[in-house]
């Protein structure tokens, strides 16, 4: 259940996705964000990725560099601070990444869209804590866009074949400590919406992640210890002609001693297949208008228009 009517769904995956469906439903619809408890990916798995990411940012900088891809768009390996910014941004975010992506067999119709990985040889482990985690946020996502298929009266399974094989990415992600006076309430990512289907974020129990509300105010969300917070992207808003709602959100500096901690979090990017043509499901296209909804797209071209925006491509 919900902790109220009115604000963001906090549910449980272990329930009957039937029974979560119309709450997280409606907070997607709503805010476009829900909290997910008991999503099943094991708090161990989640402890060693966490101490793995921390050791690999804390290595020197030429060590990181040298997993950069020039060219690669960022789509895997290390991007150093100030390369990603947000649509329409000034500034750089203050961050620095790693990617992990899917990785298909030599021959496979979709493998020209997805980049080998690279693994950093100075962290041990890591190919295989990180391997792990992808395929436990894959199954976690899944489940989440099962009880969105119900919620949108479409068949439980309906999304399985749009992601299948798809290019989704996790991030493992550094914000560094900022300094001085102004650190408290610093912006660190500018407000953005993300482009992909769904994503699930571990970590954002450090306070920061804010969601800009239909009403134009900034909300925090606040999940509880363990928990995940799910999004809704701007392919699957196109997908439903934005009923279920792609929210521009951020990240911002706590105030108090966390304002001078580095902050550390693990988004995973669940994207379509390439292939998949988003086009608006007719349950979302209203009778009244029924020419009103965006043109047909393929989610590659739709995902390389939308990273030329941010200087990723």
């Amino acid at each position: 259940m919900t902790d109220s009517n009115t604000d963001i769904a906090v549910v449980s995956l272990a329930q009957p996705l039937e029974s979560i469906a119309e709450d997280l439903g409606r907070s997607f619809q709503q805010y476009g964000f829900a909290v997910i408890r008991d999503h099943g990916i094991p708090q161990d798995l989640i402890d060693k990725a966490e101490s793995l990411s921390k050791e690999f940012f804390a290595l020197p900088e030429d060590v990181k560099k040298a997993y950069h891809i020039p060219g690669g768009g960022g789509a895997r390996g290390y991007t150093p601070f100030g390369t990603e910014k947000a649509k329409d941004a000034k500034v750089h975010d203050l961050k620095e990444f790693w990617h992990v992506g899917r990785e298909l067999d030599e021959g496979h119709p979709l493998a020209q869209y997805m980049a080998d990985n690279v693994w950093p040889e100075e962290v041990d482990g890591f190919k295989q804590t990180f391997s792990d985690l992808y395929s436990a946020f894959e199954t976690a996502g899944g489940r989440v866009l099962e009880a969105i298929a119900i919620h949108l009266g479409l068949p439980r399974e309906f999304f399985a074949a749009t992601i299948e094989d798809g290019n989704s990415v996790m991030r493992l992600l550094r914000y560094p400590p900022l300094e001085g006076a102004e650190a408290e309430g610093a912006i660190r990512a500018a407000a953005h919406g993300d482009i992909n289907t769904i994503t699930l974020l571990l970590g954002a129990e450090e306070a920061g992640l804010e969601l800009l509300t239909a009403d134009g105010e900034w909300k925090a969300v606040a999940p509880p210890e363990g928990a995940l917070v799910v999004n809704i992207g701007d392919m699957l808003d196109r997908l439903t002609n934005h009923k279920l709602k792609s929210t521009q959100h951020r990240v911002v500096n706590p105030h108090g001693e966390a304002a001078y901690r580095a902050r550390y979090s693990m988004p995973f990017f669940l994207h379509f297949r390439p292939d998949y043509v988003i086009e608006t499901l007719p349950s979302c296209i209203d009778p009244k208008n029924p020419t009103d909804h965006p043109e047909p797209i393929s989610s590659h071209d739709y995902l390389m228009q939308r990273l030329r925006e941010i200087n990723l491509a």
